[in-house]
């Protein structure tokens, strides 16, 4: 079982109150908080030109580089519109020229037998497949930590579900006969530009991913069926399933199969499950893969008056890095559980599933709570792993909501 699973299931802690999004009464001032940041008042930010084609009612703006879905706003599909997607960038996109003609951006890929440099348009002829997966932020959830790290306060809303298209990089390690010798990671260099006189380090997106990570991953130049945006890592952006979003590689232009991690800053000492109150170090896990999640969209409106009666109770589910098999829920924030059923069709173990449970409920204050459980036998846990960036919350109580039906 991969560690940090292993932790996020058997890590016990004190339980954070349920967090609230719809019509609540006796609100605590973090749930007034993160109910806040969902009103209408976020739709008064300007979206940035290179995103300013999403659909700013539906998202909540935290900043230029931080935009999150809300959490009614997913719908009862299963694929994400781009519209809707998330947005997260670690420094400012490049610009908008690298997407005017995305068949002449060049991949250079090292670390292999025969090295050497391609386009899009040449990838494009080696091979092509699609994936549906699940994009997902490190930090999602990281609002529901008490502690409040430091980075973006994102609640449920930095994850999408989406299609991903391109070859597949085993299918490129066979054009490029095979990696060398002594390899242990796949390297991604993301293309933003670095401002001159800067050690690269500091600042370059540079991730790199176990070997295994290698057998579904694709090098994508398109999502949902378009060329990929800028904000979303268009022309070509590296596509790890079951990996963190980090570890998909926006812009990539240098794909690498090395011996050791990236000395880049973001890998060594970033994106680090450090203890509380330290920093992140190499000697600590790295964060690579998700862990089983879920939560409830339905009802969750804070604008929406849900009445008392049959209620259909909705929301979404992924295994992590395998199929989710199961799916409870709970109208009394866990003292009793439902099995629900799962609706839509089945994408693959790396996509999420929708799920419903019908319901009759009087008027009155409901906690509503989910937990899944994947192929591997992992339930999400009550409990958060707590962390010093917060990331890879999980925990089904801290993605909880009260509902009032009237």
């Amino acid at each position: 079982m991969n560690v940090t699973r292993r932790r996020l299931l058997t890590t016990s802690g004190s339980v954070l109150g349920l967090a609230s999004v719809s019509a609540l009464s006796n609100f605590s001032s973090t749930t007034k908080a993160l109910a806040a940041t969902q009103g209408s008042t976020a739709n008064n930010s300007a979206l940035p030109a290179y995103a300013d084609w999403k659909d700013a009612n539906h998202l909540i703006i935290h900043s230029a580089n931080t935009m999150e879905t809300k959490r009614h706003a997913f719908g009862s599909g299963i694929i994400t519109p781009l519209e809707r997607l998330f947005v997260r960038n670690n420094i400012a996109p490049p610009s908008e020229e690298i997407v005017k003609d995305p068949d002449a951006w060049v991949l250079e890929v090292s670390g292999v037998k025969n090295p050497q440099s391609l386009t899009v348009a040449e990838l494009k002829t080696l091979g092509v497949s699609t994936v549906a997966m699940v994009l997902q932020c490190n930090g999602n959830g990281r609002a529901y930590f008490p502690s409040k790290p430091s980075g973006t306060q994102w609640t449920v809303g930095a994850a999408g579900c989406v299609m991903f298209t391109g070859v597949p990089v085993k299918t490129l390690l066979e054009h490029v006969q095979g990696m060398d010798e002594g390899a242990k990671y796949m390297t991604g260099t993301g293309g933003e530009p670095i401002p001159d006189g800067l050690d690269p380090n500091t600042i370059q997106v540079e991730r790199s991913v176990p070997l295994e990570a290698i057998e579904d991953a694709l090098l994508a130049w398109e999502i949902n069926g378009k060329p990929i945006p800028l904000a979303h890592g268009g022309p070509l952006r590296l596509v790890v399933p079951g990996y963190t979003g980090v570890n998909n590689v926006k812009y990539i232009k240098r794909l690498a199969f090395t011996a050791e991690q990236s000395a880049a800053n973001i890998q060594q000492s970033g994106y680090r499950l450090a203890p509380m109150g330290e920093k992140g170090a190499p000697t600590q896990e790295s964060v690579w893969t998700m862990p089983v999640k879920s939560w409830i969209t339905y009802p969750s409106d804070p604008d929406e008056q849900v009445h008392a009666g049959k209620i259909q109770i909705q929301g979404l589910a992924t295994g992590g890095t395998t199929d989710v098999t199961k799916i409870e829920v709970s109208t009394d924030g866990g003292e009793s559980w439902h099995e629900a059923e799962f609706i839509g069709p089945d994408l693959g173990p790396y996509a999420w599933r929708q799920f419903v449970l019908s319901v009759e409920l009087e008027t009155g204050t409901y906690k509503l709570a989910s937990r899944a459980t994947n192929k591997n036998g992992e339930t999400q846990p009550a409990d958060r792993l707590e962390n010093n960036r917060g990331y890879l919350n999980n925990s089904w109580v801290d993605h909880s909501l009260e509902v009032v039906l009237v």
